[in-house]
């Protein structure tokens, strides 16, 4: 079953984001906090939404995270998907799947021409999924990021 998230499932949220965190090799990285988590997705002005996969028997055993984005070219919103997981012990049960589809319906119902997320080039398995659902890699695009000291340092002139 997936479902939008409630602020009851920011516990559950979080605690994801450190597995996921920990898989990609840098949980040292996770500044997120269950208060933070819980402003992004409901406070007064939420930033982003989540979804949650639910197995047969209610656990939480997965989630997607994301947020609105906009294409000037195209000149529409689209799904920016900043994480997708599932536990291990749940994974090839269709909870991934479920999910994504989730976010497409979305899309469609929506009109946003657009669902993109960013994978780790190494993460052979999840390259796989995406590619056999019919996702694409955008090898012409690099991702630039401005961080911590570096973002400080522009931001002062």
């Amino acid at each position: 079953m997936i479902r939008s998230a409630t602020e009851a499932d920011v516990p559950a949220v979080h605690a994801m984001i450190r597995d996921l965190a920990e898989y990609e090799k840098a949980l040292h990285e996770v500044r997120a906090t269950e208060g933070r988590l819980r402003e992004a997705l409901f406070g007064e002005r939420p930033a982003a939404y989540a979804h949650i996969a639910q197995d047969e028997d209610g656990e939480t055993v997965g989630f997607a995270l994301w947020f609105l984005n906009f294409s000037t070219w195209r000149g529409v919103h689209g799904v920016y998907l900043e994480d997708l997981y599932v536990r291990p012990e749940a994974r090839g049960a269709g909870h991934g799947k479920a999910l994504l589809r989730e976010l497409a319906r979305i899309c469609v119902e929506r009109g946003y021409e657009r669902l993109e997320w960013s994978v780790l080039d190494w993460n052979t398995p999840s390259i796989g999924f995406y590619r056999a659902l019919g996702a694409r890699p955008q090898d012409e695009w690099t991702v630039y990021r401005l961080t911590d000291g570096a973002l400080a340092e522009l931001a002062r002139g």
